[in-house]
């Protein structure tokens, strides 16, 4: 192959030097990758073995030129300490975050970020996606409770980076903001969301989507609007790490404060354990929710009675 009319931009592909200025590609000092995109991704690779981080840049090159991702940079960290550094200086869209690593792993680092958004300078750019992308499926779960939009196993599959960074590109649309935050908008974090273990897979269930959680035995019922699920959790963690989310009703139910609709005088025919206590309806669903003697000054407070 004639190398004046070739350019190489990974192990395997080649471009047309001509072609260039056409097709752009991280790959290629100082073209923008897939020019016309909707959304250009700035990316931050984290893994301690360089031969990981390049495995990934090339798996972003071949998605590049095949027009599938808009990526408009790539950088790289060795470590939990060089990531936090160019998170400092610099807004990136995603983080490609490695779990075993010296020092501080990935995990931790993830969790460094989440206690850090209260009170994070306000001259600081704003919090990256979260993907994981790591040989170890066990973390599947503490990885998704720290707001992962995503969890790649290796080898990365092209197709599964794909779908990662997609997910990104909409989480960004959907804040407004991403790398272009510079300009003074403000990110927001992914959707916070309960990961529930639901026939022998998980399913990541919005917090904005829960209507009500109840206590009941060792379980939570965690009911959104189209169906209920069973999560192990503790009603007074979740109330304590979203107090503007939760009105505690019962000392066995929360529910979204948003959602809450009407009290009702309940009678002695309907079965509840106070016959002569009140109920609360809420919007999505027919259940109707016992309200203790001591949370029901609350309820009214807040129904404005």
């Amino acid at each position: 192959m004639c190398g004046a009319d070739w350019v190489r931009v990974t192990r395997r592909f080649y471009v047309a030097r001509l072609a260039v200025h056409r097709v752009g590609c991280i790959g290629v000092q100082g073209v923008d990758c897939c020019m016309g995109a909707d959304v250009a991704l700035r990316v931050l690779l984290v893994d301690d073995e360089a031969l990981a981080r390049a495995r990934l840049r090339a798996l972003l090159d071949e998605l590049c030129l095949a027009g599938a991702c808009a990526v408009a940079e790539v950088g790289e960290a060795a470590n939990a300490v060089q990531a936090m550094q160019q998170l400092q200086r610099a807004a990136w869209d995603v983080l490609l975050l490695d779990i075993q690593m010296p020092g501080l792993d990935g995990l931790q680092l993830a969790e460094r970020l989440r206690t850090q958004q209260s009170d994070r300078p306000s001259d600081w750019p704003p919090p990256p996606a979260l993907v994981f992308v790591t040989a170890h499926t066990e973390h599947a779960l503490a990885a998704f409770e720290l707001q992962a939009i995503d969890y790649l196993t290796k080898p990365v599959r092209r197709e599964r980076l794909q779908q990662a960074l997609d997910k990104a590109a909409r989480w960004r649309l959907a804040a407004g903001t991403g790398s272009a935050a510079a300009n003074g908008a403000v990110q927001a974090l992914p959707p916070e969301a309960l990961t529930i273990h639901e026939r022998g897979g998980l399913v990541r269930v919005p917090l904005a989507d829960i209507l009500y959680l109840k206590a009941e035995s060792k379980y939570l019922t965690v009911r959104t609007a189209a169906q209920a699920y069973l999560y192990e959790g503790s009603l007074n963690e979740l109330e304590q790490a979203h107090p503007g989310r939760w009105l505690r009703i019962h000392r066995n139910a929360l529910v979204a404060r948003h959602r809450v609709r009407a009290l009702e005088k309940a009678g002695a025919q309907c079965g509840h354990d106070e016959p002569e206590g009140w109920l609360l309806r809420l919007d999505g669903v027919p259940d109707a929710l016992a309200v203790s003697r001591r949370q029901l000054p609350l309820v009214r407070e807040l129904l404005g009675a």
